[in-house]
């Protein structure tokens, strides 16, 4: 039963971020201090609620790590506050630490910090609905989703999960309602979604309008608000516009009876805000941003109030979770740590200001993890013409110096596997058409990098790309395509050539985006499989590492100018190739040999084959740099001088 007026006095609710010298929240007086000098309180009779969102694995930070928000909760109800943990989703995938054993180790850690609840983000479902399972197996706490259900013939049949929980604290009784975004879909990948014919045997509630979720969640709201005198939504929403009519924001607003909302998905630091809902009454809004950079401190107090803080720093640790930790790190640096090559340059997806580029334009990281899939399948001597890689795959921030298998687990963080399979030409258009929907509006996961590929986009023409209420791709645009002069590079001239749509191309990629609708690409459907299940993304890169002279990759300053914007007729910069672009060397003496190129040759073969020593391939290059425009670029017929055995 509901023992009082709930949130009426949310008018009080405040924020403030704190470091390690700060202070307690404006609206109660300090109570006894919670580690030495922190000045982070607690009061007798406090219900605090502790919150992390997308952690994605980050065990290993300079700052906060599980150890230290374990610390904190002891600490917390040390000094006579009730606690709880609580986490917004995107917690098992993201680096070398959660992909290596799918997540278990994560769930470990949780479980030592004693976390309460946590409901699901689309990321908990990048290891397989059976990975999602055994997330939720693993956990020594509930999950909560009011809106994942298993589905039959198109129809929900009931909630795979709770949809909320009540936690009882005597005098005030509070549950937490879990809302799943429904781009999971598109952000995992549908297929886990469906049988082995393809029927779709579980939901995410979203709706077209957003109409589905917000009835879910209404739904969900009045039945936890029979049982509790506060109701928190424990979402993974988010407040990008590319999540609209999704976010968090617009939950409220569609929505009657929450009192506060804790968010994940988005990545935002949301140190507080008050959002009004359906009725015009102020729901509290927070997220923490990312990674553990913060921990959010969400105090209840008797009258109902609320107040929010981020903590930034704790110094403060649990011992039975830092053995954890320390033991895991250990283990996978001494397994992902070996050095395999260098960077002098800096590869980056973020600007100077912090802002996030790979999800809308090109990046110099982009070009190398397109390069790095294009070289895989060309080295193989398969004929390759375009490789793609979907921006939200690309998870690094600033790379340079020292590459390990560990450096290249931190850009691709999945696991997905690279295939090559045949398309048509307008398969490709209707891809990067898709890709480039969400530009000069807001992000897309899906945003195209390219390579032995250029084209522009026309922000001017909106995007009216057909896709049906789960954000999966139908159909091409019903106006004008936004994207233009695709240039498609030939392998025999080393000239860029006007994409044909009737024609065919061999297309690399990885699984998600070619074969299991991730990110909504459903236009492959009818692709013909060359090679499938070839390897996986981090050792993709590191195999194109490895093929640099000495492993020092050259090339990369900058992004290469494959992608433009414009006018759709207007043609697009001339494009560097697909590229390994090594240090110049002193010319050696020819020997006079001349070798004919073959099809399937690379620089690296003829030198291991005709010299002995495939090291040898930049003295070819070398020789031959007035026909050889790019070193990964050779093609059959041509006659190479060859340097003296």
């Amino acid at each position: 039963m509901k023992k009082f007026n709930k949130l009426q006095a949310l008018a009080l609710s405040t924020i403030m971020i704190v470091n390690v010298t700060g202070t307690a929240f404006a609206n109660q007086a300090a109570g006894p201090g919670v580690g030495p000098g922190y000045g982070i309180s607690a009061q007798e009779g406090d219900i605090v609620v502790l919150y992390t969102n997308d952690v994605h694995t980050h065990v290993d930070n300079d700052g906060l790590r599980y150890s230290n928000v374990a610390a904190l909760k002891n600490d917390l109800e040390s000094a006579g506050a009730e606690v709880l943990l609580v986490d917004a989703g995107d917690h098992v995938q993201g680096t070398a630490y959660g992909s290596m054993d799918k997540g278990a180790t994560i769930l470990k850690l949780m479980n030592a910090a004693d976390y309460d609840l946590a409901t699901l983000g689309n990321h908990e479902f990048d290891y397989g609905m059976e990975g999602a399972m055994n997330a939720i197996q693993w956990a020594d706490f509930p999950y909560v989703s009011a809106n994942f259900y298993h589905e039959n013939n198109g129809n929900n049949t009931g909630t795979v999960l709770d949809a909320y929980k009540v936690f009882d604290f005597g005098e005030t009784e509070i549950a937490f309602i879990g809302i799943t975004t429904p781009e999971t879909f598109t952000k995992s990948t549908p297929a886990y979604f469906q049988d082995g014919n393809g029927n779709y045997i579980y939901g995410i509630a979203g709706g077209d309008d957003g109409a589905a979720l917000y009835t879910t969640v209404q739904s969900a709201i009045d039945a936890a608000s029979k049982e509790a005198d506060i109701v928190i939504g424990l979402g993974h929403l988010g407040d990008d516009a590319a999540s609209k009519p999704w976010t968090s924001e617009e939950v409220i607003a569609n929505t009657t009876g929450l009192d506060a909302f804790i968010d994940g998905h988005s990545h935002s630091t949301v140190e507080g805000k008050a959002v009004k809902d359906k009725d015009g009454n102020d729901v509290w809004l927070t997220q923490t941003g990312e990674y553990l950079n913060a921990v959010g401190k969400m105090t209840i107090k008797a009258d109902g109030s609320i107040a929010t803080e981020l903590v930034k720093e704790y110094k403060n640790t649990d011992d039975r979770v830092k053995f954890i930790e320390e033991n895991w790190i250990s283990e996978i640096n001494g397994q992902l740590g070996q050095v395999i090559g260098s960077i002098s340059d800096t590869l980056d997806n973020y600007d100077a200001d912090g802002k996030r580029l790979v999800r809308s334009q090109e990046t110099n990281t982009g070009d190398f993890a397109a390069d790095a899939l294009y070289y895989l399948f060309d080295d193989m001597g398969l004929d390759v013409d375009v490789a793609i890689m979907n921006g939200g795959g690309i998870r690094n921030k600033a790379v340079t110096g020292n590459i390990s298998y560990l450096t290249c687990k931190e850009i691709h963080t999945f696991g997905n596997v690279a295939c090559l399979q045949t398309v048509t030409g307008q398969q490709i258009l209707d891809a990067l058409e898709w890709g480039a929907k969400d530009v000069g509006v807001a992000e897309n996961g899906g945003f195209l990098h390219v390579s032995g590929l250029t084209y522009s986009i026309d922000t001017s023409i909106p995007s009216t790309v057909q896709k049906d209420e789960k954000g999966v791709w139908i159909g091409g645009p019903t106006g004008a395509y936004r994207v233009g002069n695709v240039q498609i590079l030939n392998n025999q001239t080393g000239e860029y050539e006007a994409l044909d749509v009737n024609a065919k191309y061999n297309l690399a990629g990885y699984n998600y985006t070619l074969r299991d609708l991730g990110d909504g690409f459903a236009m492959f459907d009818g692709a013909v499989n060359v090679l499938d299940y070839v390897m996986e993304d981090y050792m993709v890169l590191a195999n194109y590492v490895e093929s640099f002279a000495d492993g020092v990759v050259t090339g990369y300053s900058a992004p290469q100018g494959r992608i433009t914007f414009g006018k759709a007729d207007a043609q697009a910069a001339t494009p560097k190739a697909p590229t390994q672009t090594p240090a110049p060397t002193q010319t050696p003496a020819a020997s006079g040999d001349v070798y004919v190129v073959v099809s399937g040759d690379s620089l690296w073969l003829i030198a291991a084959n005709q010299l002995g020593n495939n090291k040898r391939w930049r003295e070819i290059y070398n020789l031959n740099q007035n026909i050889i425009a790019n070193p990964e670029l050779i093609f059959a017929g041509q006659k190479l001088a060859m340097p003296a055995k």
